[in-house]
């Protein structure tokens, strides 16, 4: 199965006051693994950089001046997600600012059918407690030393890790370990031990010398006479 986590920057909160993408970062996951292609661009958003944006993603609009136009991109940015699902960390937020700039050029919009939304995963396996992209990757051990900033290439490949720990898909051990594995039956408490008083034997005595006259009666090449004289001691039994 392929799917296609997704991040995006932009110049605010709100596209239907203004505010535009400026950055695109897509990685392709097939059957939960990460396969190393990915869609990376930046945009120039065609007006100013708000302050409080830049101290976010630290991208300027100097910066940003020569970069290429939604409309000369869009093209090669649906080509690269097809009709695969997307993985998205609160997916309303970044598909609203896709779907502003498609409608920009009279392209379909993303439907919501196609989304996973990782924060509500989030919430929904860690209620009560913050799931933003830097908690979960504190949560699960996953290296965002990187991220000084937000920039989308760099969230949506840590994010593609979360997503593997949201649901479980994370086999490292695939059960080859190279110790041994303790199996415990259904309501064992532990490793087996032994009695602290032995069974008593269930053979009697003339059970034992009827064995012994029997593997007489078999000639010096039996078997038995292997096991001493011929009789099993009463721990083997």
């Amino acid at each position: 199965m392929r799917e296609i986590v997704l991040d995006t920057e932009t110049t605010g909160l709100d596209p239907l006051r203004g505010d535009r993408l400026v950055e695109i970062g897509c990685v392709e996951m097939v059957n939960h693994m990460p396969t190393g292609q990915v869609f990376h661009c930046y945009l120039n958003p065609e007006r100013d950089m708000p302050q409080e944006a830049f101290a976010v993603h630290g991208l300027s609009t100097e910066f940003l001046a020569d970069k290429p136009l939604f409309s000369a991109v869009v093209d090669e940015f649906l080509a690269f997600i097809g009709e695969a699902p997307l993985v998205i960390h609160n997916a309303a937020f970044d598909v609203g600012f896709i779907n502003a700039e498609l409608a920009r050029v009279a392209r379909a919009a993303i439907g919501p059918e196609r989304l996973v939304d990782t924060l509500l995963l989030a919430r929904r396996k860690h209620p009560g407690v913050s799931n933003r992209l830097d908690d979960l990757c504190s949560r699960y051990a996953i290296d965002n030393s990187r991220r000084t900033k937000h920039g989308a290439l760099l969230d949506a490949e840590l994010l593609a890790e979360v997503y593997i720990e949201l649901i479980g898909a994370r086999q490292a051990q695939l059960g080859l370990t190279a110790g041994p594995v303790l199996i415990r039956a259904r309501g064992a408490d532990g490793p087996r031990r032994q009695r602290p008083v032995p069974l008593a034997p269930r053979l009697s005595p003339e059970d034992l010398a009827a064995h012994a006259a029997f593997v007489a009666t078999l000639g010096g090449a039996a078997l038995w006479h292997a096991y001493g004289d011929g009789t099993a001691s009463a721990a083997e039994q």
